[in-house]
């Protein structure tokens, strides 16, 4: 993560490898917990009794290696929990430095187009463009009850929008980390736009919204 300043404050440009940095740490605590909880399926799992029936110690287990690793699936939970907030940060904060980034480039452009031609200034720019349609909704799925239909025109998802999508992976990665996490997702549907919350989750089919989106291409002859 790099450190910039401007007006006096410091602001923290978020890179592609900082993501990568969060989610490898999220992988390590992830297989840290996988480990204790496998140290617990030898002895009395995560809620078993530490003491026999007459409430004295229990001596055919390991009592301190069970509460160390109760004690570390505690805290290493806790620690799942700050890096998913901070990968979903830093995605946001990554999708929005792109989209200003290329915003600054339009800017530039265009003044630069201005100063090369007598031409009036172009019109307001049009509200947002679909970058993506969704083609299939399973019955019962996280999107079926979200209110998602076949035919909508997405055009945000989470912190996906037109200005930042380049190819379904986007949509992808905020899905797989924000699970349990509601989204804000827009979508053009009869020519209104029309908002919902989807909160992408296991269930009983596959993946973690039951639907099928696919991009929309621009430009096609």
């Amino acid at each position: 993560m790099k450190m910039t300043e401007g007006n006096n404050e410091a602001t923290m440009t978020i890179t592609a490898n900082d993501v990568k940095n969060l989610i490898k740490k999220k992988d390590d605590i992830e297989e840290q917990i996988k480990a204790y909880f496998a140290v617990l399926e030898d002895g009395v799992g995560v809620e078993g009794p530490l003491v026999d029936a007459e409430g004295f110690p229990r001596s055919d287990v390991n009592l301190y290696q069970i509460r160390t690793a109760r004690h570390n699936i505690s805290c290493l939970q806790n620690d799942h929990k700050a890096i998913m907030v901070d990968i979903e940060g830093a995605l946001h904060k990554l999708h929005a430095g792109e989209k200003s980034k290329r915003e600054l480039d339009e800017s530039q452009q265009a003044e630069a187009m201005e100063q090369d031609t007598s031409l009036p200034s172009p019109a307001p720019a049009p509200a947002p463009s679909p970058f993506a349609r969704v083609d299939g909704v399973t019955q019962g799925s996280p999107a079926c009850l979200a209110g998602i239909r076949v035919g909508d025109e997405v055009i945000e998802l989470g912190s996906v929008n037109t200005g930042n999508f380049q190819n379904l992976q986007n949509i992808a990665s905020v899905v797989q980390h924000s699970e349990g996490k509601p989204l804000r997702v827009s979508v053009i549907r009869d020519g209104k736009p029309t908002q919902m919350s989807l909160t992408p989750q296991k269930w009983s089919g596959r993946g973690l919204l039951g639907c099928n989106i696919v991009p929309i291409h621009r430009g096609a002859s």
